[in-house]
Protein backbone atom coordinates (compact mmCIF):
# COMPACT_ATOMS: atom_id res chain seq x y z
CA UNK A 1 0.00 0.00 0.00
CA UNK A 2 1.27 3.26 -0.79
CA UNK A 3 0.74 6.24 2.05
CA UNK A 4 -0.09 5.45 5.45
CA UNK A 5 -2.69 2.92 6.91
CA UNK A 6 -5.83 4.06 8.03
CA UNK A 7 -9.08 2.77 9.68
CA UNK A 8 -10.50 2.15 6.51
CA UNK A 9 -7.77 -0.40 5.68
CA UNK A 10 -8.78 -3.08 8.47
CA UNK A 11 -11.70 -4.98 9.19
CA UNK A 12 -14.61 -3.24 11.43
CA UNK A 13 -14.46 -5.74 14.14
CA UNK A 14 -10.68 -5.63 14.41
CA UNK A 15 -10.57 -2.43 14.61
CA UNK A 16 -13.43 -2.19 17.47
CA UNK A 17 -12.12 -4.87 19.44
CA UNK A 18 -8.31 -3.47 19.23
CA UNK A 19 -9.06 0.04 20.03
CA UNK A 20 -11.47 -0.38 22.73
CA UNK A 21 -9.19 -2.47 24.48
CA UNK A 22 -7.15 0.60 24.30
CA UNK A 23 -9.38 2.59 25.89
CA UNK A 24 -10.23 0.36 28.69
CA UNK A 25 -6.06 -0.17 28.87
CA UNK A 26 -5.41 3.66 29.21
CA UNK A 27 -7.91 4.26 31.96
CA UNK A 28 -8.35 8.21 29.84
CA UNK A 29 -11.87 7.10 28.69
CA UNK A 30 -14.06 8.54 31.51
CA UNK A 31 -17.44 5.51 32.39
CA UNK A 32 -20.34 7.14 33.37
CA UNK A 33 -21.60 5.13 37.18
CA UNK A 34 -24.95 3.27 35.71
CA UNK A 35 -23.49 1.55 33.01
CA UNK A 36 -24.10 -1.38 34.66
CA UNK A 37 -27.66 -0.57 34.99
CA UNK A 38 -28.95 1.03 32.00
CA UNK A 39 -30.29 -0.29 28.88
CA UNK A 40 -29.37 0.69 25.33
CA UNK A 41 -32.41 1.37 23.94
CA UNK A 42 -36.14 1.67 25.07
CA UNK A 43 -37.02 -2.07 23.18
CA UNK A 44 -34.42 -3.84 24.78
CA UNK A 45 -35.38 -6.04 27.87
CA UNK A 46 -31.93 -6.29 29.16
CA UNK A 47 -29.18 -4.46 29.36
CA UNK A 48 -25.94 -5.78 27.96
CA UNK A 49 -24.55 -8.78 29.27
CA UNK A 50 -20.60 -7.51 28.50
CA UNK A 51 -18.96 -5.28 31.27
CA UNK A 52 -17.07 -3.73 28.80
CA UNK A 53 -19.76 -2.38 26.39
CA UNK A 54 -19.28 1.03 27.00
CA UNK A 55 -15.47 0.56 25.65
CA UNK A 56 -17.13 -1.20 22.24
CA UNK A 57 -19.54 1.62 21.59
CA UNK A 58 -17.21 4.38 22.28
CA UNK A 59 -14.53 2.73 20.13
CA UNK A 60 -17.83 1.80 17.27
CA UNK A 61 -19.17 5.74 17.67
CA UNK A 62 -15.17 6.72 16.81
CA UNK A 63 -15.02 4.93 14.16
CA UNK A 64 -18.31 5.79 12.68
CA UNK A 65 -17.53 9.12 12.65
CA UNK A 66 -13.99 9.00 11.20
CA UNK A 67 -15.54 7.57 8.47
CA UNK A 68 -18.37 10.12 7.90
CA UNK A 69 -18.30 13.72 9.75
CA UNK A 70 -20.85 15.66 10.80
CA UNK A 71 -22.66 12.72 13.00
CA UNK A 72 -24.74 13.61 15.88
CA UNK A 73 -27.23 11.79 18.01
CA UNK A 74 -29.69 11.50 15.74
CA UNK A 75 -27.89 9.58 13.73
CA UNK A 76 -25.93 7.47 16.21
CA UNK A 77 -29.57 6.48 17.82
CA UNK A 78 -30.93 5.43 14.22
CA UNK A 79 -27.43 3.50 13.22
CA UNK A 80 -27.66 1.54 16.69
CA UNK A 81 -31.23 0.97 16.65
CA UNK A 82 -33.06 -2.59 15.33
CA UNK A 83 -35.82 -4.52 15.56
CA UNK A 84 -38.18 -4.17 18.47
CA UNK A 85 -40.47 -7.23 19.66
CA UNK A 86 -44.27 -6.59 19.02
CA UNK A 87 -45.34 -10.04 19.59
CA UNK A 88 -47.29 -11.58 16.34
CA UNK A 89 -46.99 -8.13 14.42
CA UNK A 90 -44.58 -7.63 12.52
CA UNK A 91 -41.15 -6.22 13.20
CA UNK A 92 -40.19 -2.33 13.14
CA UNK A 93 -37.05 -0.11 13.42
CA UNK A 94 -36.79 1.28 16.83
CA UNK A 95 -34.23 3.94 17.84
CA UNK A 96 -31.47 3.26 20.51
CA UNK A 97 -31.22 5.55 23.55
CA UNK A 98 -30.03 9.38 22.69
CA UNK A 99 -28.88 9.74 26.39
CA UNK A 100 -25.96 6.37 26.01
CA UNK A 101 -24.84 8.12 22.64
CA UNK A 102 -24.82 11.48 23.75
CA UNK A 103 -22.34 10.16 27.24
CA UNK A 104 -20.47 8.65 24.48
CA UNK A 105 -19.55 11.35 22.42
CA UNK A 106 -19.56 13.52 25.40
CA UNK A 107 -16.47 11.02 26.65
CA UNK A 108 -14.25 11.12 23.76
CA UNK A 109 -14.29 14.65 23.28
CA UNK A 110 -13.27 15.02 26.98
CA UNK A 111 -10.22 12.45 25.95
CA UNK A 112 -9.88 14.74 22.56
CA UNK A 113 -10.95 12.18 19.75
CA UNK A 114 -13.94 14.16 18.54
CA UNK A 115 -14.52 17.85 18.62
CA UNK A 116 -17.79 20.06 17.85
CA UNK A 117 -18.37 20.27 13.70
CA UNK A 118 -19.04 23.76 12.82
CA UNK A 119 -21.96 22.31 10.63
CA UNK A 120 -23.83 20.64 13.46
CA UNK A 121 -22.59 17.16 15.12
CA UNK A 122 -19.02 15.74 15.59
CA UNK A 123 -16.19 15.33 13.82
CA UNK A 124 -12.65 13.29 14.25
CA UNK A 125 -10.00 15.90 15.75
CA UNK A 126 -6.54 15.65 14.50
CA UNK A 127 -5.55 13.94 17.52
CA UNK A 128 -7.99 11.19 17.92
CA UNK A 129 -7.59 10.71 13.78
CA UNK A 130 -3.96 9.82 14.65
CA UNK A 131 -4.79 7.58 17.11
CA UNK A 132 -7.21 5.67 15.23
CA UNK A 133 -4.88 5.38 11.95
CA UNK A 134 -2.06 4.09 14.76
CA UNK A 135 -4.22 1.76 16.29
CA UNK A 136 -5.23 0.35 12.67
CA UNK A 137 -1.47 0.12 11.82
CA UNK A 138 -0.77 -1.82 14.50
CA UNK A 139 -3.24 -4.17 13.22
CA UNK A 140 -2.19 -4.83 10.23
CA UNK A 141 1.66 -5.00 11.64
CA UNK A 142 0.23 -8.36 13.50
CA UNK A 143 -1.60 -9.84 10.79
CA UNK A 144 1.50 -9.91 8.72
Amino acid sequence: MTGGITVKDVSAHDFVKSYAAYLKRTGKLEVPKWVDLVKTATYKELAPYDQDWFYIRAASVARHIYLRNGVGVGALKKNYGGRVNRGNRPHHHAIASGSVARKVMQALEKIKVLEHDPNGGRRISQDGQKDLDRIAAQIVRADQ
